[in-house]
């Protein structure tokens, strides 16, 4: 039986790497994803850059640090390049996040909303190193810059990576 009626899909693997543009090209040339986006986010402290990915069914975030002591160079350090979260689109996040809540599972954002998205990170799994995004979509299947900005702000203020 599965746990969660309300996981659809998932939405998004975001992926640590040291070179950009080499990622850019493997996901491209190798793989057959398109590029849609590349930004920069800078938080209070740190910033990084992202490169979004994207196929029919899913995007893969591919992201770098652009700053000494960033989240990313920090997961990078601890844990190495590779999959840095995964974001399981689902339905009902706030169900989906109390009952989380309830099993155990600690948070490191509260359920943030935007324009058509409502989204959560859970805190990282030492033992795995894995962190999860819960992300609910009403129609909006990308990402808007003030809500990557105040997620990377959030994360940042927490000592999350």
């Amino acid at each position: 039986m599965y746990l969660f009626k309300d996981y659809k899909k998932i939405d998004h693997l975001a992926i640590a790497v040291r070179d950009l543009n080499e990622a850019i090209k493997y996901h491209q040339d190798v793989l057959g994803f398109e590029l849609d986006t590349i930004r920069e986010t800078k938080g209070k402290h740190t910033s990084m850059r992202s490169a979004v990915m994207v196929s029919e069914e899913f995007s893969v975030v591919l992201l770098v640090s652009n700053s000494r002591g960033s989240q990313i160079e920090r997961y990078i350090e601890q844990y190495g390049t590779g999959v840095q979260h995964v974001a399981f689109q689902v339905e009902g996040i706030e169900s989906v996040y109390e009952e989380l809540k309830s099993k155990g599972m600690e948070f490191s954002t509260e359920i943030l909303c935007d324009a058509g998205l409502k989204q959560a990170f859970s805190k990282r799994d030492p033992n795995t190193g894995m962190m999860y995004e819960f992300i609910e979509r009403d129609g909006n299947f990308s990402f808007e810059e003030s809500n990557i900005n105040r997620l990377f702000e959030r994360l940042e203020s927490g000592e999350s990576y």
